[in-house]
């Protein structure tokens, strides 16, 4: 089932694939890597003014890697803002995602976290680095196939 924002995208041409909805009933779409930013300056112009969180995660071990980006419409006045749920899918071996750092500014450490965690290049952000593991970290720690060290590292724990 499409929603609103689905037939409004298919209207206009945009390429996307609806999800449906979640259990909160809000719309979720899946658009392409090389199409998320012209879309994402769109629903920006169309009102989703918002980023409310962005998160990636591993799909399955050896499988696609997924950026998720939960958008909202505030406008004056309104009750009940409208929310939308934007899916961009990555292969493992390269993953590659234009950054909306540009777009909604709030993209910034959640685009850092998701590069540090689950290895995901969000093209063009202006400090993609490391945000929580250190800068010698090898590996991708929220991967389903990464393979922890057998020891760590003690810091000062006092």
């Amino acid at each position: 089932m499409q929603g609103p924002l689905s037939v409004w995208l298919v209207k206009h041409g945009l390429v996307h694939r609806s999800l449906g909805f979640n259990y909160q009933g809000i719309e979720t779409l899946q658009i392409k890597p090389e199409d998320w930013h012209s879309i994402a300056v769109i629903l920006y112009v169309c009102g989703y003014n918002y980023l409310r969180s962005q998160c990636a995660y591993d799909v399955a071990p050896g499988g696609m890697l997924a950026s998720v980006y939960h958008l909202t419409r505030i406008e004056y006045g309104v009750d009940q803002p409208e929310e939308v749920c934007i899916k961009v899918f990555v292969p493992r071996a390269h993953p590659r995602i234009p950054s909306v750092f540009w777009v909604w500014k709030s993209a910034d450490f959640q685009e850092r976290e998701s590069y540090d965690m689950l290895g995901i290049s969000y093209e063009n952000h202006p400090r993609l680095k490391r945000i929580l593991m250190p800068e010698s970290w090898i590996g991708w720690p929220l991967r389903k196939d990464y393979i922890a060290p057998n020891f760590y590292e003690l810091q000062d724990a006092h």
